[in-house]
């Protein structure tokens, strides 16, 4: 019974129009375009990146997540395009997004200023057949019976990003269109897609030729919601190695100390391939029920990366 109530619980967040809808991901600095169109072609050469995260280990029906993404820049990286291919899971709640971001970059002071568009297109299916459930008919008209229901949801968004060697600042809003999310169509709309807005920001510190330090932040903003936030900071060593910790806020109001404490590493395994791993511990009530959170990374990026030149995009 207590994974059914939970399994259901999941499903009503999901399906919220004064919540937070997007997915979240503790490795956001390794994933930018995820949350602004602007970043597109911020990379000097076109990089595949692939993601894993399992949300809340153990918990039947917890979130799960997985990205397929395609960062490239044209003309001497004054013009950047973006691909995304994403799955999301969360109780029956199933859904696979496909974006498509352009950033058209100005040289601005020392660094670029990208400003980009976002076209997305959602199809959110609810497993009602699913055995772990039982459904009393007869009261919910979005429900009709034991099937699987989806629809197709459209929406565009924007972003702004600008980057130096050392420093980076972003503001976005993924997805502007408050787009009806119901499967019903009895005319009363029960929930709708919720505006999420996105404000990021980081900046590089040397400590030595060989050690520097990076403080960076995630804002998240939804109306209705309390303001979310990830506060984060990494070691870098070399160049090459990352050993950092991530605070994000949120979880029950009751408690206040947040949803987790994240700890992440990252390595450039070669001059082409970039790997991130991370765990978040629990801080929320629901850490009774849970083992924390993982999510894993791996990027691709193509041509020859030797050199300084390479280096510093992969964090900016």
């Amino acid at each position: 019974m207590k994974k059914i109530l939970i399994l259901a619980l999941f499903t009503l967040v999901a399906a919220s129009g004064f919540a937070q809808q997007d997915q979240q991901f503790t490795q956001f600095m390794y994933n930018k375009l995820t949350y602004n169109a602007g970043y597109a072609g911020s990379n000097p050469t076109a990089c595949l990146t692939a993601i894993y995260r399992q949300q809340w280990l153990g918990l039947d029906g917890a979130p799960g997540t997985q990205v397929l993404s395609c960062n490239l820049p044209f003309l001497n990286q004054r013009v950047g395009v973006g691909l995304q291919i994403i799955r999301n899971t969360i109780g029956i709640e199933n859904r696979l997004t496909l974006e498509g971001s352009y950033a058209y970059r100005i040289p601005l002071g020392r660094g670029m200023l990208g400003v980009g568009l976002q076209a997305s297109i959602r199809r959110r299916a609810v497993d009602y057949s699913d055995p772990r459930i039982v459904i009393t008919q007869g009261g919910d008209p979005n429900i009709s019976g034991n099937t699987i229901q989806s629809r197709y949801i459209p929406n565009f968004g924007v972003g702004a990003y600008y980057n130096t060697d050392r420093f980076y600042v972003g503001l976005s809003a993924p997805r502007l269109l408050k787009n009806n999310i119901d499967f019903s169509n009895v005319g009363t709309v029960f929930s709708k897609e919720s505006q999420h807005y996105y404000f990021m920001a980081g900046y590089r510190i040397p400590l030595s030729e060989n050690v520097s330090i990076q403080p960076q932040a995630l804002l998240k903003y939804v109306n209705h919601a309390p303001l979310g936030s990830e506060i984060n900071l990494d070691v870098i060593f070399l160049d090459k190695y990352t050993i950092g910790a991530t605070y994000r806020s949120g979880g029950a109001a009751t408690t206040g100390i947040g949803e987790s404490i994240d700890i992440l590493f990252s390595a450039q395994i070669t001059g082409n391939i970039f790997f991130g791993l991370s765990y978040d511990i629990s801080l929320s009530p629901l850490k009774t029920y849970n083992s924390g959170s993982i999510e894993a990374m791996v990027r691709y990026c193509f041509g020859n990366p030797a050199g300084s030149d390479y280096v510093n995009p992969r964090f900016f």
